[in-house]
């Protein structure tokens, strides 16, 4: 089973694809989506829509884990991030049809047990599951690899959206 996990944002998404079969899990892709800091919020959220289609066509993923939004403080940057999270959500149902969300803290709990874990943790440890040889890099890509192997990993009869 192809997974595709993102790490949604409006600057910056991140998005990583694995494949489970059994309980092995291999990595296929990973990478960042960027949108422009000049360019409008408008244009910016359609550029997210076509890169996530394009990906989601390319790799054609069975299933969609996304991270849900935490709290921030910056209510601009939250908003933002919000609709950018949006597009993405809409995309994924879309061009798949089988969206599941997690929070941060499921997806520390899952790969490290600690719901609490830093950047660092989350990256060692996407590293070791996917017998990387290098941890994977930027840090939003290694969030939706997490995102990713959590629901690899989870059950997900509770999680389904759609």
């Amino acid at each position: 089973m192809i997974i595709l996990g993102v790490d949604p944002g409006y600057a910056t998404i991140g998005y990583g694809l694995i494949d489970k079969t059994g309980s092995r899990l291999t990595l296929i892709d990973y990478g960042v989506v960027t949108t422009p800091p000049d360019e409008n919020i408008a244009v910016r959220l359609a550029m997210i829509d076509r890169a996530m289609a394009a990906i989601i066509q390319k790799h054609k993923p069975e299933e969609v884990a996304v991270e849900e939004l935490f709290f921030n403080t910056n209510i601009t940057t939250a908003l933002k991030v919000a609709q950018a999270r949006g597009v993405i959500l809409l995309c994924a149902v879309k061009e798949c049809g089988r969206l599941y969300e997690y929070t941060p803290l499921m997806i520390k709990q899952a790969l490290t047990g600690n719901g609490r874990a830093d950047k660092r943790q989350i990256q060692y440890m996407v590293k070791m599951l996917l017998d990387m040889k290098a941890e994977p890099k930027p840090d939003d890509a290694a969030d939706a690899l997490a995102a990713a192997i959590c629901h690899a990993n989870t059950l997900r009869v509770q999680q389904r959206i759609i």
